[in-house]
């Protein structure tokens, strides 16, 4: 077996789980390679008395083509990791040393069996949908989203008008600070502290949340995946925002914005101690009784 392992901002905290990762590779006489930033940290910082290969890169990345990809970190690691995964189909095994936790589930006190779940080969693939988009006026080398495309204000206070239309009519003028078009993955995230609904992974289906609507009627509005989505935002400065997960851009005021399904999903590994229902019930308490 081949692995790869992806990590950057390194916590303090988080030290001792990543001297045992390494540790368990080692011992487990696997072939594996280090994104350079985290083998620095490592050489600096863990007491393993190792040198490392590593990768830098997609590309080196892909031309090593490993089974599988182990992040560490919080989810936002793992958003990072899929624009170096990208359409390779490289599976990611998310370990969370971050704060919820919903696509690096694996908890920091299972690195052990979850690594041997994965050796072993007991574990599902779990195919989330992304989202691609496109500007005439961004040249976006990543133009794709696992969690969220958004679109919102930038220099001020005062609120935007995002005009939406969905296969090609007219649909909803939202008057908000921004509008959300989330996945069913990204449905835990930004979209859900909205009060957006959360999604199952594997529904075809996508969420438009406005954030923070003038127009109390407005609500989140779920719709198939195969639709066609253009936005524009109109506000009173000459540019606004729009973030492909983590990455953000300014777009003109009016400038149209096309939102598609992706041609590709990333696979997410799941182990049976880490399902998705059992992450709900974990980080969300759903199902306790605290009262007693």
């Amino acid at each position: 077996m081949r692995l790869a392992v992806y990590g950057k901002k390194i916590t303090a905290e988080a030290r001792d789980d990543i001297e045992n990762l390494h540790s368990i590779l080692i011992e487990s006489g696997v072939d594996f390679k280090v994104f350079h930033r985290l083998n620095t940290y490592i050489k600096e910082h863990c007491d393993l008395g190792l040198e490392f290969e590593e990768f830098r890169s997609s590309q080196d990345l892909q031309e090593y083509a490993p089974d599988f990809l182990i992040t560490i970190g919080g989810d936002g690691t793992i958003l990072d990791a899929a624009t170096l995964v990208r359409d390779s189909g490289i599976p990611i095994l998310g370990i969370n040393t971050g704060r919820l936790g919903f696509l690096s589930n694996v908890n920091r006190q299972k690195i052990e069996e979850s690594l041997e779940a994965l050796f072993r080969k007991d574990y599902q693939l779990s195919h989330r949908r992304l989202l691609h988009m496109e500007s005439k006026a961004l040249d976006l080398d990543l133009p794709f989203a696992l969690n969220e495309i958004t679109v919102s204000r930038k220099d001020t206070t005062a609120m935007v008008t995002v005009e939406v239309s969905i296969n090609g009519e007219f649909f909803n003028n939202y008057w908000a600070d921004g509008l959300i078009i989330a996945t069913p993955t990204g449905s835990t995230g930004y979209s859900l502290s909205c009060n957006g609904p959360i999604m199952m992974p594997g529904s075809e289906t996508l969420v438009l949340t406005p954030i923070a609507p003038h127009n109390l009627t407005a609500r989140p509005f779920v719709i198939p995946n195969s639709c066609e989505i253009e936005l524009k935002v109109h506000s009173r400065e000459e540019w606004n925002l729009v973030s492909l997960d983590s990455r953000i851009y300014s777009i003109r005021n009016g400038e149209p914005l096309k939102i598609r399904k992706a041609d590709f999903s990333i696979a997410l590994v799941e182990t049976a101690d880490h399902t998705f229902a059992k992450t709900l019930r974990n980080k969300l308490m759903w199902g306790m009784d605290k009262r007693n």
